[in-house]
């Protein structure tokens, strides 16, 4: 019987049928951060209980950590410096791999992990963190959980999980130039709705898939979860073993071989069925920014905040949150996107801030400035990832450009009571998720691509690199 890329995923791990529509799930590798790392292994060691394997369990902190350069346990989030205290002490007591604030390696949980080779095609990997599915885009199957799982996991290396539906997203045709993967995510939320993939896992596809760069598919599935999905996949190809290749936690030399003959079976069968498939077209796709409090508030960068009233098509409730949305934003109707201005830029997150991503806005941005009165900053995603931009001068382009070049952490990707641009302040931003206060209160966020937060923050008012004057 032919099979998706999730049904032999899912075959794989799946330890037996718990006959209610669950499974129990073999996890082949546990990642923790401090925000909720400290709570399961407490938790589990007040339990008596020990971690079934140290060996596959990775913790770092990320989450609450500040990013100034210089910094020190000490957090911007009130009292969070005993959130990283008790994890570094619960790691260290556990025997598992901590990626320490001064660790050559620490930085984002979803950018370290497929850096180190620790996410890798055809392994099960979970995270107290909701953007896991990241990992999707190496063939992982990756999903976030909470913190009781997390102990749960820890101490069995198992899940109980309700198998999800299948979905088959095709991407038909190539991407315009200046339009990246995270237009592509956007485009595909605005069109079928934040709920658009809920309890499926969703594999995409299609020629526009098989050209992006690794990286660029880690922030194709980074958002899978802002669709409603379980998880993200892509299936493994060449260029994905050339990526893993070398990485500390890949297969060694003598297993490598069968590594790659067992990741080329990671694919979907022909003949197989999804129970849903969707079609998008390139060609219909610009590079696309959100004007309201979810990513499904999203249009391309030459549109018109849309009309509630007019939103037929929409039902009254959501038709409703649409006008909730401006009143929070500060927005009317019919607005040309391109005419609405920002206080201020983030470049950073799961989602977009890893090297080729610093390297593209590196590169529009030489011989160019920050608007005055642009508050812009980045925050690279990794310890690594700053050392390797720094060796190339990308530091450089942003300071003198105008950004403030940061330590790697999750920093103002989401407000935990510690650092934010300000109450009213409209922030053009790469990260993922753009709810009421997802910034600090009464902050106003508006997704995009790196590209496009580069350039809206040069001209002042949203823009993309290619229309940028």
């Amino acid at each position: 019987m032919p099979l998706t890329l999730f049904e032999k995923l899912w075959q794989i791990h799946a330890i037996t049928d718990l006959g209610d529509g669950e499974s129990l799930v073999n996890i082949d590798r546990i990642f923790l951060h401090e925000r909720t790392g400290s709570i399961a292994l407490k938790s589990l060691e007040e339990s008596g209980r020990s971690i079934a394997s140290p060996n596959n369990v990775f913790c770092t902190m990320d989450h609450i950590v500040s990013t100034k350069i210089g910094r020190t346990d000490k957090t911007e989030m009130p009292g969070g410096d005993a959130f990283i205290s008790a994890t570094r002490q619960s790691a260290l007591k556990a025997g598992i791999h901590l990626y320490d604030l001064t660790h050559a390696n620490q930085g984002i949980v979803h950018v370290v992990s497929p850096e180190q080779g620790i996410a890798l095609p055809g392994i099960t990997l979970v995270c107290p963190d909701s953007h896991t599915c990241t990992l999707g885009g190496l063939g992982t199957l990756a999903w976030g959980i909470g913190s009781t799982d997390a102990e749960h996991a820890l101490a069995t290396n198992t899940l109980r999980v309700r198998k999800p539906n299948t979905m088959r997203v095709n991407f038909h045709g190539s991407l315009q130039a200046g339009v990246s993967a995270k237009d592509m995510i956007l485009h595909l939320i605005a069109k079928y709705g934040a709920a658009g993939a809920a309890n499926h896992a969703v594999e995409f596809s299609g020629a526009a898939i098989s050209e992006l760069s690794i990286e660029s598919r880690l922030t194709l599935c980074n958002m899978a979860v802002e669709f409603s999905a379980f998880t993200g996949l892509v299936a493994p190809d060449d260029k994905t073993i050339e990526y893993v290749k070398g990485r500390p936690y890949a297969p060694s030399k003598e297993h490598w071989e069968a590594a790659i003959e067992h990741w080329q079976t990671l694919k979907t069968d022909s003949g197989a069925n999804f129970d849903k498939e969707l079609n998008v077209d390139c060609a219909d796709i610009q590079p696309t920014v959100t004007w309201g409090t979810s990513p499904q508030d999203a249009v391309a960068i030459n549109g018109h905040i849309p009309h509630p009233d007019r939103a037929h098509h929409y039902s009254e409730t959501r038709r409703d949150s649409m006008r909730k949305a401006l009143t929070y934003m500060n927005l009317k109707p019919d607005t040309p996107i391109d005419e609405i201005t920002i206080d201020a830029a983030f470049i950073g997150s799961c989602t977009n801030s890893r090297l080729s991503d610093l390297r593209l806005v590196a590169d529009f941005l030489k011989d160019k400035k920050v608007s005055n009165g642009i508050s812009a900053i980045c925050v690279p995603g990794s310890s690594s990832v700053k050392r390797a931009a720094e060796a190339e001068g990308i530091d450089k382009v942003f300071i003198d450009a105008g950004f403030e070049w940061r330590e790697s952490g999750c920093s103002m990707c989401f407000y935990a009571g510690g650092e934010t641009f300000g109450s009213d302040k409209r922030v053009i931003s790469s990260t993922n998720r753009n709810f009421e206060g997802r910034q600090g209160p009464g902050t106003k966020t508006h997704l995009a691509s790196p590209l496009t937060v580069a350039a809206s923050a040069c001209a002042g008012h949203i823009t993309s690199a290619s229309t940028y004057e």
